[in-house]
C-alpha cells in the first residue's frame, strides 16, 4: 500500500528537519492533500512549469523540489502567473508539491557536501558548523589529495557539473596551486569574508555579484585571500538530487523515486 503524503512529508523532514532551515527559508510542503497515497516521487532543483508537466508526465503524485516555489509572497496565483500556472498543473494532475531547501543544505550528505565529494576533498568539515552537530552546517571545507593548478580544478568542475551557458568563471591565476578548497553550493557570497575561506587557496560558489566579488578579488591581492570560481547555482545544486533519491528509496522502499534531468538554469546562451 503506497504511504501517505503526510507520511512522506514526515520521512523527508527526518531526513532533512526543518529546524535546520534558515530563519528567511519557506521549505516543507506547498501544495498537496496529506491523505492523498504517493507511489512516485519525481525530483528537481525548481519547481517550474517544465518541471511540473514532467512530474505529471511520468505518473508522480509528488515532485519535491530543492527551491520553495513560494519563497517571498505572492498576491495571486492566477495562471498567467508563473507560479499559479505551476501549481495549477501539479493540482490538476494530482500531484504535490514539497520543498527541502537550505535544511537540506546543512546535512551530512546535503549539497555543498555532496559537491565537495564529487571533488574528491578529503576532511570535509563545515564551513559554519552547527552548534548541535558538527558534522552539519552552511558550505564545507576540505583538501584535495593532490595539489593541482586553479584552471586544472576549473577542468574538474567541468567534468563534475552539468553543463550551462554560464560555464564556470574564475578569478585569480590560472597557474596558481591550489589543494585547500573551501565551497557553498548555491548563492555562497555571505561567507565570502569568513576565516575559513579567507585561509582557503579557492573559494567555490554561484551567485556572485560584481562587488562583493571584486572586493574579495582586490583583498586578496593586498592581504593574501582565496582564488574564486563562480559555477551555476542550478548546476551546483542539482547534484545533490541523486544523494536526496538515494536516501528517499531507502526510507520508502515502495515508492519510485525518479530525478529530473531537465536543464532549470535560467541561462540559454552566453557570447563571449
Amino acid at each position: 500500500m503506497a504511504p501517505s503524503l503526510a507520511h512522506v512529508t514526515a520521512v523527508a523532514h527526518a531526513l532533512w528537519p526543518l529546524a535546520g532551515a534558515e530563519p528567511w527559508d519557506a521549505p516543507g510542503l506547498i501544495a498537496g492533500d496529506p491523505a492523498a497515497p504517493v507511489s512516485a516521487i519525481h525530483l528537481a532543483v525548481d519547481a517550474v512549469v517544465e518541471t511540473a508537466d514532467e512530474a505529471v508526465a511520468s505518473g508522480a503524485q509528488l515532485l519535491l523540489v530543492h527551491h520553495p516555489l513560494l519563497l517571498r509572497g505572492v498576491t495571486s496565483v492566477a495562471e498567467d502567473r508563473y507560479k499559479g500556472a505551476v501549481l495549477a498543473r501539479l493540482i490538476r494532475g494530482g500531484c504535490g508539491l514539497l520543498a527541502a531547501h537550505t535544511n537540506a543544505d546543512i546535512v551530512a550528505d546535503g549539497t555543498s557536501a555532496v559537491l565537495a565529494e564529487a571533488l574528491g576533498l578529503r576532511d570535509t568539515r563545515p564551513i559554519v558548523p552547527d552548534s548541535g552537530d558538527p558534522a552539519h552546517g552552511l558550505g564545507r571545507v576540505g583538501t584535495l589529495a593532490d595539489a593541482v593548478t586553479l584552471g586544472e580544478l576549473a577542468r574538474g568542475l567541468q567534468r563534475v557539473l552539468p553543463a550551462t551557458a554560464q560555464g564556470i568563471r574564475g578569478a585569480g591565476d590560472y597557474h596558481a596551486e591550489v589543494r585547500h578548497v573551501a565551497l557553498c553550493a548555491g548563492a555562497g557570497d555571505s561567507l565570502l569574508n569568513h576565516p575559513e575561506v579567507l585561509a582557503s587557496d579557492v573559494y567555490i560558489t554561484s551567485d556572485l555579484r560584481h562587488h562583493p566579488a571584486s572586493e574579495a578579488r582586490e583583498n586578496a591581492r593586498v592581504a593574501g585571500g582565496p582564488a574564486l570560481l563562480d559555477v551555476s547555482h542550478w548546476a551546483a545544486e542539482w547534484l545533490w538530487l541523486d544523494a536526496a533519491a538515494r536516501a528517499l528509496r531507502e526510507a520508502l522502499p515502495d515508492v519510485a523515486v525518479t530525478v529530473s534531468e531537465l536543464r532549470t538554469d535560467p541561462w540559454d546562451f552566453a557570447l563571449v
